[in-house]
């Protein structure tokens, strides 16, 4: 009977908490989320424009960890013995949230640049921002136009500068993975890299897919060790890579 009244009276704590995380989100967490986007989307463009570079690539990771915390969730990362800090990757993850971009960007602590999907190049600051700082988009209707964006920004993919992935090409909604399309591996294949798989926990309950039900919770970034491209074809690499990701990976 005692856990029984401790279970309920936990239940009522949690379900009022996330009463309580409505008004919150709506006037705490949005405008932060709005003011920080359009701010730092513009400083990102000036500096960028000033040649100030090496600020301009600081100021994303700053704005990724003030709207993840002023969610009220946390981050945390393991694995971080994995990555040579003077080593190229190309990096692949699995992808269930927005929030994964957050996540990543605000604790992932290596310099890279992104294969985003062309939509985004749409959203007010942030799109523009994210051309500046040489992040790729790409347009998934069109592979022609898709490899020549990516065939831009590999003179920039090296000495410690990386290039990410989400392979699955979109978030996921109630599966573990969906299958992993071969462009990140290719290119890891032509250009001799190293292929890096991140496994991403608990961001698709903090954001599913296809919602904008945010609630706090607790992500996870796990950091493999990294598969040499040498070795292997395209496929195989996409099998290994989807394996180790798959192995830490929570149910949705």
């Amino acid at each position: 009977m005692h856990t029984s009244s401790n279970n309920a009276v936990t239940g009522l704590e949690k379900q009022l908490g996330l009463l309580l995380y409505q008004p919150y989100k709506l006037m705490i967490f949005l405008p932060i989320l709005i003011f920080s986007t359009n701010l730092i989307g513009a400083l990102v463009v000036v500096l960028m424009a000033l040649g100030l570079n090496r600020f301009a690539r600081m100021l994303p990771v700053l704005w990724a960890r003030i709207n993840a915390l002023s969610s009220l969730s946390r981050v945390k990362v393991s694995g971080r013995q994995h990555v040579d800090p003077h080593q190229s990757y190309v990096i692949v993850a699995n992808h269930r949230s927005h929030f994964d971009i957050l996540a990543v960007y605000g604790w992932l602590g290596i310099d890279f640049r992104w294969v985003m999907k062309q939509e985004l190049r749409k959203v007010p600051a942030l799109g523009i921002a994210c051309e500046k700082l040489g992040h790729v988009f790409v347009d998934r209707s069109d592979s022609d136009k898709a490899r020549a964006s990516i065939e831009q920004v590999k003179a920039e993919i090296r000495e410690g500068t990386s290039i990410f992935f989400f392979p699955e090409g979109t978030r996921t909604e109630g599966v573990q993975m969906l299958p992993f399309k071969r462009g990140a591996f290719k290119l890891a294949k032509e250009l001799g890299l190293p292929v890096l798989p991140i496994t991403i926990n608990g961001s698709g309950k903090v954001l599913p897919a296809r919602s904008l039900n945010l609630v706090p919770g607790n992500v996870e970034l796990i950091i493999h060790a990294p598969i040499p491209s040498a070795d292997a074809d395209e496929q195989e690499l996409s099998c290994l890579a989807r394996d180790r990701i798959a192995s830490h990976l929570e149910s949705p």
